[in-house]
């Protein structure tokens, strides 16, 4: 690089952190439902069934926002559309508690994963935008794995002292307030671009640059749904995607009633328990952006990123046979925590493999991927609250996640297209700019 690490900026970290913050924020909101699900339910009164209704509500508006914010994000740039999302965001967390009805309760959870939606799509756009591409991996797996475990690890522990300390109620009012907090500073600091940084050396501009394709630079793009619809390797991440999302979210909606009517703990002791599925997915986040840019630095090669994302997947779904067999405390939490984290492996590799498959629409690409995230949302709650009513047991649901993953894993290591090489990268130079995967 002719540029020295010495003579740039660091504005591209700054801008990383809001969206890692932001993300932050975003899953601790549409989680806090699920600790608050005891006072909630029967302040409303709402059975275990509804209940199940109301964690898919969100992902109704979710699915739909994340789709459409694609092509607005593409459009109009990420700061705008994430702006609008926070203040959406942040005023139905505070209707949220006195909502009063069931009916009430699943509006305002539509219209909540309405304004998170274009999050995602968002973030992938501005790490487009404001990473090469031998930095995403990790960047990524910030957003897409760290924070978004990070988040559930210190949710559980602060919602449910939130909910101790200020009622289940005020614990809704002080997430909102965070929402705001970040709107404020979001205002000052964020921009769509490097080049509408005032802040950004010209260092700095020349190495993102560098590691960009060409159609990656342009702050605003005319949509063109052709390249995305007709993408095997898009549909094949949206598979995927799906199979890990069921998962995830029948644990970010259930672990803690799983928890408390399996075993008989209180509120506090299952915040104390859920640290740990979310702090393997931590590890496993870091780990995955870690593998899939020092192995996409070595062999320039796309394709490697559904290998990586194939074989976690497949290994997420055998770690939840022995809940299935033995089931106990120690083990379901053990073995929970240990699909979680090689479920995460995959956490940031999902938005880099999209971006790669359309390049220049990262945000529709993500929002197409991020789509089908949000379908196993609308399914899974549903399914998992469908069979602990009929069945009384979690054991089934545990089956159909291990089915899913497999079927996952399958489609991401069989199916991906491979990519045509125009050249092979010099020496030195950021690997994979010559890749085309679609």
């Amino acid at each position: 690089m002719s540029t020295t690490r010495s003579t740039r900026s660091g504005v591209r970290w700054t801008t990383l952190g809001l969206i890692v913050a932001l993300i932050v924020i975003n899953y601790i909101d549409r989680s806090a439902v699920s600790y608050a699900v005891g006072p909630l339910t029967k302040s409303f009164g709402i059975s275990k069934s509804q209940y199940g209704y109301i964690s898919s509500a969100f992902s109704i508006g979710y699915m739909v926002f994340a789709f459409l914010a694609g092509p607005l994000v593409d459009r109009y740039g990420a700061r705008r559309i994430l702006l609008i999302g926070v203040a959406i965001w942040s005023v139905i967390t505070a209707i949220t508690p006195v909502s009063g009805t069931f009916a009430g309760l699943f509006a305002a959870r539509v219209v909540l994963g309405a304004g998170e939606g274009p999050g995602f799509p968002a973030a992938a756009r501005t790490v487009s935008r404001w990473l090469p591409q031998h930095e995403r991996g990790r960047a990524l797996a910030m957003v897409g794995g760290v924070a978004v475990a990070g988040s559930l690890l210190i949710g559980g522990p602060v919602v449910t002292q939130l909910i101790a300390g200020v009622g289940w109620r005020g614990m809704f009012w002080v997430l909102s307030g965070l929402g705001a907090l970040w709107f404020v500073i979001a205002w000052a600091l964020l921009r769509n671009t490097p080049q509408e940084h005032p802040k950004v050396s010209a260092a700095e501009r020349a190495y993102i640059a560098d590691g960009q394709r060409e159609e990656e630079r342009s702050a605003r793009v005319r949509v063109q749904w052709r390249p995305v619809l007709t993408s095997r390797n898009l549909w094949i991440i949206a598979i995927g995607y799906f199979a890990w999302g069921f998962m995830f979210w029948g644990f970010m909606y259930w672990l803690p009633d799983y928890l408390s009517s399996q075993y008989g703990l209180s509120i506090t002791a299952v915040g104390l328990f859920t640290v740990a599925p979310w702090a393997a997915g931590v590890v496993g986040a870091l780990l995955g952006g870690f593998i899939t840019d020092r192995v996409f630095t070595r062999t320039g090669s796309p394709r490697t990123r559904f290998t990586i994302m194939g074989v976690a997947l497949l290994l997420s779904g055998a770690a939840l046979v022995p809940i299935i067999t033995s089931p106990s405390l120690t083990v379901s939490v053990t073995f929970i925590s240990i699909g979680v984290g090689l479920g995460f492996v995959t956490g940031g590799i999902w938005w880099v493999a999209a971006i790669d498959a359309v390049p220049s629409q990262p945000g529709v690409a993500a929002g197409f991927a991020d789509a089908s995230f949000a379908l196993s949302g609308i399914v899974a709650p549903s399914v998992m609250g469908f069979i602990v009513s009929s069945t009384g047991s979690f054991s089934s649901g545990f089956v159909v996640m291990t089915v899913l993953a497999v079927i996952g894993a399958g489609s991401l290591l069989i199916l991906p297209k491979r990519e045509h090489r125009r050249e092979a990268p010099p020496t030195g130079t950021p690997a994979g700019l010559v890749a085309d995967t679609r």
